[in-house]
């Protein structure tokens, strides 16, 4: 029986003081990292954007305008993304086209300077930065960053925070639709089994149903384990009620409810009115 500590997947739970529940599902490196290469992709574009205007108004002028440039590139590499994140709800574009967004770790909106702070401390994660002469690169005078920090840390804790999220009380989630959208296909053909086998006097009221849709819609997201594990809460007493062996699958008898409630009854309606 998996305890509350125990990792199942990448989901954490938060719990507000007054007493809300919040699921989250927090992203990992391999789900950042587009987002990541999105955001660079778009600050190279500005960056050679603001070239390409310094070296037009350079003509203008007549001399070199170096002011303007550098005043650009120290913007996009230090308050590119916290600004993004304080202004966006915690999005930058690449976050956004990627469907992540930064929270605080109590489920609150990251805040102004959270998000500035946790952009500026990325340059900790490049550390331990290595001479390129020792890796034989004699010709390239400069330092290799190995992003050793960045790698290492996010594997030690639950919720894959990098050094600045440690820092700052944040952590990226990957941002879920939150309406429920028309009636879901059951891939198992054993739900329609199992729903026939149900009471036909059995009814399923305003608050089973939500909790069936939300179930049977967000289901496809989660691993087998929880699935057994959000599941057996509704499904034991149903179990009982229904009369059904003890080692009736859970998630099957959710789904054969679903299937009563929503596919069967709305087929027959189909029916009667065709």
């Amino acid at each position: 029986m998996p305890t509350d500590r125990d990792q199942i997947d990448c989901s954490v739970r938060i719990v507000t003081p007054e007493n809300i529940s919040f699921l989250y599902e927090v992203a990992g490196p391999c789900r950042r990292l587009p987002a990541f290469l999105l955001d660079v992709g778009i600050r190279l574009g500005l960056a050679l954007a603001a070239l390409f205007a310094c070296g037009l108004l350079g003509v203008v002028v007549g001399q070199a305008v170096f002011g303007p440039l550098l005043r650009s590139w120290f913007v996009l590499e230090w308050f590119y993304g916290g600004l993004f994140e304080t202004f966006w709800n915690g999005q930058t574009p690449g976050k956004r086209m990627s469907g992540l967004r930064v929270l605080g770790v109590d489920g609150k909106p990251v805040s102004g300077l959270q998000a500035v702070l946790r952009n500026i401390l990325r340059t900790v994660d490049i550390m331990p930065v290595v001479p390129a002469a020792a890796l034989g690169l004699s010709t390239v005078p400069l330092a290799i960053p190995t992003l050793m920090i960045g790698l290492v840390t996010p594997a030690l804790n639950r919720r894959y925070q990098r050094m600045g999220d440690l820092v700052c009380g944040t952590m990226v989630i990957v941002e879920r639709p939150g309406a429920l959208a028309g009636i879901t296909e059951l891939e198992d053909p054993r739900a329609a089994e199992l729903a026939a086998c149900l009471p036909a006097h059995f009814q399923v009221d305003r608050k089973l149903s939500l909790a069936l849709s939300t179930y049977v819609e967000r289901r496809r997201s989660l691993v087998a384990a929880r699935r057994r594990e959000i599941a057996r809460h509704l499904a034991v007493p149903l179990l009982e009620r229904f009369g059904l062996p003890r080692d009736t699958s859970h998630d099957l008898l959710l789904c054969a409810l679903y299937h009563r409630a929503y596919i069967a009854d709305h087929g027959a309606g189909k029916e009667r009115s065709s």
